[in-house]
């Protein structure tokens, strides 16, 4: 029979030697013409056609905020042992970073054919059910006591300084009972809604959070808050700081005063500001060579109060204050026209009275004017004494406490009670473009609890985020000088300022937004390769990072595998 050798020929000296090196004779046609063009230098197909490209997921985002969260150990904190419920409890706090849904959609990214990332890959949970995603938040719910317990050992054990605030998250439906009807702090008027209670350390990390009825007044919530860091936490030295709205002079009377060991720091308002003055301790001219004073005043025994003018928050007051009697002026020349107009006008007391009321409330400057409501008529007039009285304190607010001046001073008071815009910027990122806790659509308290949990979680993660990440963000990575004036405004590095103004790092890569960095490390992408060669098993590989991109998982602490693994699926 014919025989396909592969044969060797090698030249020694004049005589030229053939040895055979393997009989192929066995070789389908097919493989024995292959290695004749291979042996020849011919390609046996074009680079483009050696492969195939299944599937892409993202994966740069994944990673970055997975891998921050078990670096920070936050999936040890909600359960010490690994679980399922952990595993998709860990998958949901991620996904509220990655792509803030719902719970239903959520689902629909974890499983295999509908999936747009890698998490549910990372964490093993293919194909996991929005019933399974609603089971483990009923399972997170219950250990919410445990898990808030160790964060506050590990961010108020240095310190026992705790910023708390509260608002509002308005929801869809009507049937769950914390869903009431309550004052709108983000605006949205028309929908029910939640008070959301944050407890945060004096950096503004997250620790704790709470959630009640839609009706309930901000001072109602700090009662339980009290509870929870002095009985929960054992902290037994604490400085609560709170906003005048919540730390109010009822609350401060019924619930602190008299506690060993907690503190407060607040502000006052308005009126108790007016009667200071008119009391004669607070003057003007206390602010003739500095811009804060401490008085005291027997309404407010064993306290400080650090008053404090802000020249540039008095102009704006002034202007807000001349803008807004100028639009009440209009539209109360509007009323007084409607009553004086020839035909169809506007008569009675009650039809004046509604309008009049409408305006004033869409103002609020009633107290600045003084009117007369007759049955064919209306007259108003700007009251002078009482824009004279308000604009006397424009720029001037008091910090209200009880820790001495030998445990913190005064410009540190005044400090600690701005470190409360770092509760605010909690709540935006709570609320706004990043995490989206609003719109509830739940219908079960316990459930609602749980969404605000995983949230907060969520903040949590994405607030060390921020810190390792800020050379790579519109942040200010510079603390604030110390010896500037704490009542001045605050100014950002020149850094932070160049980096505003140019867009671009020093190096030339473009400045982030967080939310545009993470879809920046989304585009480090999983692919799926299947190499087209008869028998070879599909593999998966990640595309070549940007510097850019290796620089963030630098500054995360974090290194990826870009090996060929093969694929399971």
């Amino acid at each position: 029979p014919p025989a396909i050798l592969l044969r060797e020929s090698v030249r020694e000296g004049n005589k030229i030697r053939k040895r055979t090196l393997a009989n192929l004779s066995k070789w389908p046609p097919e493989k024995v013409e292959a290695l004749r063009r291979v042996l020849k230098g011919e390609l046996l197909m074009r680079p483009e056609d050696a492969f195939v490209i299944t599937r892409t997921r993202p994966h740069g985002h994944v990673a970055a905020v997975l891998g921050t969260l078990q670096r920070l150990g936050l999936d040890r904190i909600i359960s010490p042992r690994r679980s399922r419920e952990r595993d998709l409890v860990v998958a949901m706090v991620v996904a509220r970073l990655l792509d803030p849904t719902s719970k239903l959609a959520t689902a629909r990214g974890f499983d295999p054919q509908t999936c747009h990332h890698t998490l549910a890959e990372e964490l093993g949970i293919e194909a996991a059910s929005a019933d399974e995603l609603y089971a483990a938040m009923d399972w997170l719910l219950s250990q919410q006591e445990r898990m808030e317990t160790e964060l506050a050992q590990r961010h108020l054990a240095g310190g026992q300084l705790v910023l708390y605030d509260v608002t509002s998250a308005y929801f869809e439906g009507r049937h769950c009972p914390l869903a009431q009807w309550g004052y709108a702090r983000g605006g949205k008027r028309g929908r029910r809604q939640i008070v959301l209670g944050l407890l945060c350390n004096r950096e503004g990390c997250p620790v704790a959070v709470e959630v009640f009825s839609g009706d309930t007044a901000d001072p109602r919530t700090l009662a339980t808050q009290i509870e929870k860091v002095r009985q929960r936490f054992g902290l037994q030295q604490v400085v609560m700081v709170g906003d005048r709205g919540l730390l109010t002079e009822a609350r401060i009377r019924e619930e602190l005063q008299g506690i060993p060991g907690l503190s407060w720091i607040t502000a006052l308002r308005a009126p108790a500001i007016q009667e200071l003055r008119a009391g004669g301790n607070l003057q003007l001219t206390l602010f003739d060579q500095r811009d804060l004073a401490t008085i005291t005043d027997p309404a407010y025994p064993g306290e400080r109060l650090v008053v404090c003018r802000n020249p540039l928050l008095a102009e704006e007051r002034a202007r807000k204050r001349q803008a807004l009697l100028a639009l009440t002026e209009r539209e109360l020349a509007k009323i007084v026209a409607a009553t004086t107009r020839p035909q169809r006008p506007l008569r009675g007391e009650a039809a004046i009275g509604m309008r009049v009321g409408r305006v004033l409330g869409r103002f609020k400057m009633g107290k600045h004017f003084r009117y007369t409501i007759r049955p064919d008529g209306f007259h108003y007039e700007r009251d002078e004494a009482s824009i004279a009285a308000e604009a006397a304190l424009d720029g001037i607010y008091v910090i209200r406490t009880n820790v001495p001046a030998s445990a913190l001073s005064d410009e540190d008071t005044v400090r600690t009670y701005k470190q409360l815009a770092k509760v605010e910027r909690a709540f935006r990122a709570l609320k706004g473009v990043d995490l989206k806790v609003r719109p509830i659509y739940h219908r079960l308290e316990h459930r609602v609890r749980a969404h605000v949990l995983l949230c907060m979680l969520a903040y949590y993660v994405e607030w060390h985020l921020r810190q390792a990440l800020a050379p790579l963000l519109f942040e200010d990575e510079e603390p604030r000088n110390p010896a500037a004036s704490p009542v001045a405004p605050a100014r950002r590095s020149t850094r932070a300022e160049a980096k505003a103004r140019r867009q671009r790092q020093e190096d030339g890569t473009p400045v982030h937004s967080f939310q545009t960095l993470l879809k920046d490390l989304a585009t480090l992408a999983r692919n799926r390769v299947q190499p087209q060669l008869p028998g070879v098993p599909a593999f998966d590989m990640l595309t070549r990072p940007t510097p850019l991109q290796e620089r963030a998982l630098a500054l995360l602490g974090l290194k990826l595998d870009s090996r060929a693994v093969p694929s399971t699926k």
